[in-house]
C-alpha cells in the first residue's frame, strides 16, 4: 500500500481524536468508557457532545470489525496469519461494546454499522490481492489507530482520561507489533508511534 493510501486511511482516525479535548469528549463520556459510572453519573458534562464523539469512535471500530472481515473472507490469508486477524477482529469488537454501553448509559442512540459491501467499497478491498497485501493494509490501520489515541492524551488534564486511551492506544500497539512481525519487516524506528 503506498503512503497516500495509508494516509487517507489514518487521517479520519487522527483527525477525530486529535480534535477530541477535554472540552469536547467529557470527564463523563470518559469515565463511562473506564467503567466509572459513580464517578460519570457526578460529572455535570453535558452528554450529547460526548455521544456525538463515541459515535464517530463507534463508526470507526465498526470499520475495523468489517476490515478484518473483508481479510478473513478474502481466502488471501494463511492458516495461521487467518487466526491472528480474527483475534484482532474480536479486539476490536470489544472497543466497539464498551462504546456501545458507553453511548447508551449516557441516553444516547449508537451509530450503526454499514454494510459489508459499503466498506469494502471505501476501503478499498478490491486491490487486496495477496497476504502481504492484506497484512500492509492492516498494518496502516492499526498505525493510524494507534496514532488517532495517542493524538488526544496530552489534551488530557484528568489522569484517568488519559489512562482510558492509553489503553486502547496499548491494544492498537499490540496489533501493530505482530503484524510488522508477521510482515517480517524491521522493528519499527524509536518515537514511530504518536507521530
Amino acid at each position: 500500500m503506498n503512503e497516500d493510501k495509508s494516509n487517507a486511511i489514518q487521517s479520519p482516525r487522527r483527525s477525530f481524536l486529535q480534535g477530541a479535548t477535554l472540552g469536547t469528549l467529557s470527564l463523563g463520556g470518559l469515565l463511562l468508557l473506564g467503567g466509572k459510572e459513580a464517578l460519570a453519573a457526578a460529572s455535570s458534562a453535558d452528554p450529547a457532545g460526548d455521544v456525538a464523539i463515541l459515535n464517530v469512535a463507534l463508526a470507526l471500530e465498526h470499520e475495523g470489525i468489517n476490515a478484518y472481515t473483508l481479510s478473513a473472507k478474502s481466502g488471501l490469508l494463511q492458516k495461521p496469519v487467518l487466526d491472528i486477524a480474527l483475534k484482532f477482529q474480536d479486539d476490536h469488537k470489544v472497543h466497539r461494546d464498551l462504546l456501545i454501553g458507553a453511548i447508551q448509559k449516557m441516553g444516547g442512540k449508537p451509530v450503526q454499522e454499514k454494510s459489508l459491501d459499503e466498506y469494502a467499497k471505501a476501503l478499498n478491498a478490491g486491490s487486496l490481492k495477496s497476504q502481504t497485501d492484506v497484512l500492509k493494509f492492516a498494518l496502516s490501520l492499526e498505525l493510524g489507530a494507534t496514532n488517532a489515541y495517542l493524538g488526544v492524551i496530552p489534551s488530557f488534564k484528568e489522569r484517568s482520561l488519559a489512562h482510558v486511551a492509553a489503553r486502547l492506544a496499548a491494544d492498537e500497539v499490540a496489533h501493530y507489533a505482530v503484524l510488522n512481525q508477521a510482515l517480517g519487516q524491521p522493528l519499527p524506528k524509536a518515537m514511530l508511534f504518536g507521530a
